[in-house]
């Protein structure tokens, strides 16, 4: 579809009768504009005292995690997506950030995957993880849930990347939030960290546009050592061209899986035609993958790449698609004021 026709589409979408949607249209805010300088993303302080994290690291035994539920989808009155001009991104210079790693030249694209276990070694075994935290807003405030990350290269290094919904949803940001890297059947063979900030784009905190939904994490150091120091990071990069191969992660913890496994999907991404400005891949990941993360660049030996999206929503029409939102000057915002956030 032209793009001009797409944004035509999108506007037009709230008044379409789509039940079947994951999630509700409203009324469009005003247009993105492409030099205008991105908000100020919104920080929330979660665990920042000694005794705090440590009454969050005991909290998550093995049973509570092995209980944790993948996160439900923001109600459907709640999900938005607002059209905008998004399509005529990059709005800004393209921008990469080098794993803490070498990045070596890409290995031959392996078949497509639409979701299987990743049994290859590399770095993303150990950067890639799951995301654990208690639900404070709404009817189901105090469930304990499950999303994914990324740990990624940062100043500060101690960043981890996600979905905007699983650091903030309803209304609330959650509590009791660790990221487990490399989460296996169970086991935490890279121990469990604290969030001691979480941070979200302003447009997933004040409306819940699907479009910015993403998230962002500081950890605590743990046993002397800060994360990426333990794990190592991957790159990311901003405002890249679209329609690019990618390779995306998670944990899908939903039937058929179960959330022991790290999965995979791999593939063209492509541009969501319907209701959103996200890119899209064909992936049958369920909840609790949320926030995983999508490569650009990612080579299958060395298990590194470019953090260039986060898995964030399906239609419920379509579930075979997974989409993601696009890393403009909004993630890379919030990137940055992640990585200049103070552990203390």
């Amino acid at each position: 579809m032209h793009r001009s026709a797409r944004r035509h589409f999108a506007r037009l979408a709230p008044l379409l009768a789509l039940p079947a949607l994951a999630v509700a249209l409203l009324p469009a805010s005003p247009a993105h504009s492409a030099t205008a300088a991105a908000p100020k993303p919104i920080t929330y302080g979660a665990a920042d005292t000694k005794t705090e994290q440590r009454s969050v690291a005991t909290y998550w035994t093995a049973a509570r995690m092995a209980a944790a539920k993948p996160l439900d989808a923001p109600a459907a009155t709640t999900h938005r997506f607002v059209s905008s001009t998004l399509l005529d991104l990059p709005d800004g210079a393209p921008t990469t950030v080098k794993p803490t790693q070498t990045l070596t030249a890409a290995a031959a694209v392996s078949p497509r995957s639409t979701g299987e276990a990743w049994d290859s070694d590399g770095a993303v075994v150990k950067t890639v993880g799951r995301v654990f935290f208690t639900l404070t807003g709404g009817s189901s405030a105090g469930r304990n849930a499950s999303c994914s990350g990324s740990a990624v290269t940062s100043s500060n290094r101690s960043v981890v990347m996600t979905a905007g919904h699983c650091v903030k949803n309803g209304g609330s940001f959650h509590s009791n939030w660790v990221f487990v890297p490399g989460y296996d059947q169970g086991n935490r063979p890279n121990g469990t960290w604290v969030a001691t900030s979480l941070l979200t784009t302003p447009q997933w905190n004040a409306r819940e546009d699907m479009n910015f939904d993403l998230g962002a994490a500081v950890v605590a150091p743990l046993d002397g050592r800060l994360l990426t120091e333990a794990v190592g990071g991957q790159g990311i990069a901003f405002n890249q061209s679209r329609g690019r191969q990618m390779y995306s992660f998670g944990y899908p913890a939903a039937s058929p899986y179960n959330g022991s496994r790290l999965i995979y999907c791999s593939g063209r991404a492509f541009d969501d035609f319907l209701m959103s400005e996200d890119v899209g891949l064909n992936c049958d990941m369920t909840g609790g993958s949320s926030g995983g993360p999508w490569f650009i660049n990612f080579n299958e030996n060395s298990g590194l790449g470019l953090l260039n999206s986060v898995n964030s929503f399906k239609y419920n029409f379509a579930n075979y698609w997974m989409f993601g939102p696009y890393f403009g000057s909004e993630a890379q915002a919030l990137y940055n004021a992640a990585q200049r956030t103070s552990l203390t």
